[in-house]
């Protein structure tokens, strides 16, 4: 039944994170809706949008922490039903101001979902199986997005925002509720399992390492998902409707891409190495795209598709990569520190990406992005082998205390 039951945790866990992103990756698709009701500026639609990013920066770590302490269920189920609460309070806003203190609100408690999902999947699944496992949990992202910018623009045209806003807190709720209902403490692990007395990963440089190498590493990925239904519009000629068409084909190759690459680091008992092998081929791809902005569509256009899935698909290995070196008990803190970095990394890329091109070219703009996940492969050299360490300990550690739990031959007397 325990054995069993992990894929109930997962489940939860994936959905609650994956509700909170319909939020989070969806609420763009409802930005001409959220213009038009509250008669905004574009800087001011900017400012709503960024309102929900800000707020989940703001609580990550903290969230992170308390699930440590009380565990994932209390914090998800409180998270997630908060954030509905939230959410219903925005919808009912008669003033801009009013809106955004709903959707700050809604970023910090659907924060939650983060840690705490990241840590249920730690604990209950083997070192063998949790790059699958958090691959399926970081899945549930792009396709909650894609789902939300898909439904959301319907909803309001037929509901209007206050429609939209309702159904995310919907999800939310339900989530939330799936929470308080299935979630369960993993079964503790034996003596063994427990490699190392890990630092705080707060004051972890192997944690800072590995933050550093992903903020590099989100840069390519905040420039294809940020500007690529743009640089297909604009530079290319792309009607509107196909542009967004290939956003949402990156989307769910990202999404089907990040559970190959957990799988394959079970396969490969390691994170790292293929952490800076998916960084050594983003540089390819991002250097090839820059040559090739004004070069024929039949080699342009597939390689936009395959360098923005390979942009996306470390995700979930860096998060596993941080929960392994902090360990069960503060995975939590780990997973939520790691997703503050790259939230901060992914806020500032578009912004210095659309810069940059504005200054320059779209050809110099995706060149700068290629240096990125070059500085990320070197930068994340020195963890390879203490990984490699790190794994060997835990195994001496595990086989002892296996070998400790073996019947001793009795002498005769």
């Amino acid at each position: 039944m325990t054995a069993r039951y992990r894929w109930v945790v997962l489940a939860v866990g994936a959905s609650g994170a994956g509700a909170f992103s319909c939020l989070r990756m969806g609420l763009p698709a409802l930005s001409p809706a959220i213009r038009d009701e509250y008669g905004l500026s574009l800087p001011q639609v900017g400012l709503a949008l960024s309102a929900v990013a800000f707020g989940v920066m703001l609580t990550l770590v903290p969230w992170g922490v308390l699930t440590d302490r009380i565990g994932e269920r209390p914090v998800l189920a409180f998270g997630l039903c908060g954030t509905a609460a939230a959410l219903g309070a925005a919808s009912r806003a008669s003033s801009f101001a009013l809106l955004l203190a709903g959707l700050l609100a809604a970023g910090m408690l659907g924060a939650s979902a983060t840690g705490a999902s990241g840590r249920a999947v730690m604990g209950w699944f083997s070192r063998s199986e949790r790059g699958l496992a958090l691959g399926i949990r970081q899945m549930a992202l792009p396709l909650g997005g894609a789902l939300a910018s898909l439904t959301l623009p319907w909803i309001a045209g037929a509901s209007g925002v206050r429609g939209a806003l309702l159904v995310l807190a919907g999800l939310c709720l339900t989530a939330g509720i799936a929470s308080a209902i299935w979630m369960r403490d993993a079964p503790v692990p034996p003596p063994g399992a427990v490699a190392h007395e890990a630092p705080s990963p707060m004051r972890d440089p192997r944690m800072w390492r590995l933050g550093a190498g992903s903020a590099l590493l989100v840069i390519g990925q905040g420039a294809m998902l940020g500007f690529i239904v743009l640089f297909l519009h604009d530079e290319r000629g792309v009607d509107a409707g196909l542009a967004a068409a290939a956003l949402a084909a990156v989307q769910l190759g990202g999404a089907a891409a990040r559970l190959l690459a957990g799988r394959r680091s079970d396969t490969e008992g390691a994170r790292i190495p293929l952490i800076r092998r998916i960084a050594a081929a983003d540089a390819c791809l991002l250097g090839a795209t820059a040559l090739l902005v004004r070069g024929p569509g039949m080699l342009l256009y597939p390689l936009l598709l395959v360098a923005g899935v390979t942009a996306m698909c470390w995700n979930g290995l860096a998060f596993t990569a941080a929960a392994e070196i902090a360990d069960r008990r503060r995975a939590g803190t780990a997973v939520s520190l790691q997703n503050t970095i790259v939230s901060v990394g992914g806020a500032l890329a578009p912004a210095a990406f659309g810069w940059l091109v504005h200054a320059t070219t779209w050809s110099v703009g995706y060149g700068a992005c290629a240096v990125a996940p070059v500085a990320a492969f070197v930068v994340l050299r020195p963890l390879v082998g203490e990984e490699r360490r790190r794994i060997a300990i835990r195994e001496r550690r595990l086989q002892g205390f296996l070998t400790e739990q073996q019947p001793q031959p009795v002498e005769a007397t």
